[in-house]
């Protein structure tokens, strides 16, 4: 059956955010960028295409609440607990030679995996000469990255996952309860930094250590990953990391040559 907004209208939903706005989603995955601007349309009850793209051209607002719900916002503290093992006891160790360390947490959405690194340097006594960068292009998820709070029904399945990376702490030590939501310590968001990014169009603006950027480049086309590998690449320090989502890889980009993957996760280091 034939979904309401079809890939021309879509072409032109998408050079509308551009023009507009400036937001280029023009080389993200087709299907699943089709599958979540048709959610919106259904859930949204426009009686046609034809309002709903009035609405993304001439209210700010709707622009707002359309890159709110096309971009992927899924995500948990300690997900793929054998990779936060592995920053644990393989790069955690190397970047504590360093005098300063910065971590850039690229595409960060609500913060989870962000707090999970701020409690992994705290462990291991680094958190106080670190900063966590969290970048992400929609403001509203960066805002409640920066609240540090989040649902308590939440919290057995994150600790779960913090004792099957190595944990082993109480994980409660770290947030205060409050009805059903829980704050995380505010030593650990001392140490953050949260800002408006967009991996697509706007270029490198510090060296880091280690760059984080899980589960977002599996919504590029493939030619835009190329551009973010790079980006990633002018990012980062020599023998820095580039730690990457359980789907994804850097063996087909052209900066691979640089590159070495550190065991069995997605984790590479820079050594050209």
């Amino acid at each position: 059956m034939d979904t309401p907004v079809g890939e021309q209208e879509i072409k032109l939903l998408l050079n509308d955010m551009l023009e507009l706005y400036g937001f280029d989603f023009t080389d993200y995955a087709k299907a699943s960028l089709k599958r979540r601007i048709n959610r919106l349309f259904t859930l949204d009850r426009f009686p046609s295409f034809a309002e709903f793209r009035y609405h993304l051209r001439n209210d700010p607002d709707y622009s707002k609440r359309f890159v709110e719900q096309i971009t992927v916002n899924v995500t948990e503290m300690f997900r793929d607990p054998v990779f936060y093992q592995n920053l644990r006891e393989h790069v955690l160790p190397v970047l504590a030679t360093y005098p300063f360390i910065r971590i850039w947490h690229a595409g960060c959405s609500t913060g989870e995996e962000v707090f999970s690194m701020a409690i992994l340097l705290k462990e291991a006594n680094l958190l106080h000469k670190s900063l966590l960068y969290a970048t992400d292009l929609n403001p509203v998820v960066l805002q409640k990255a920066s609240t540090g709070i989040f649902p308590m029904s939440q919290m057995k399945q994150y600790s779960e996952n913090y004792i099957a990376g190595g944990g082993t702490e109480d994980f409660s030590r770290y947030y205060t309860a409050s009805y059903n939501m829980v704050k995380f310590d505010e030593e650990l968001s001392s140490r953050m930094v949260f800002s408006t990014h967009n991996l697509v169009s706007e270029s490198s603006f510090n060296q880091f250590q280690l760059i984080m950027c899980r589960n977002v480049l599996i919504y590029f086309e493939k030619e835009l990953q190329g551009r973010v590998f790079a980006l990633f690449d002018d990012s980062l320090e020599n023998l820095g990391f580039l730690a990457l989502g359980s789907k994804e890889t850097l063996k087909l980009s052209p900066i691979i040559s640089k590159y070495r993957q550190e065991g069995k996760e997605k984790i590479w280091r820079k050594i050209h």
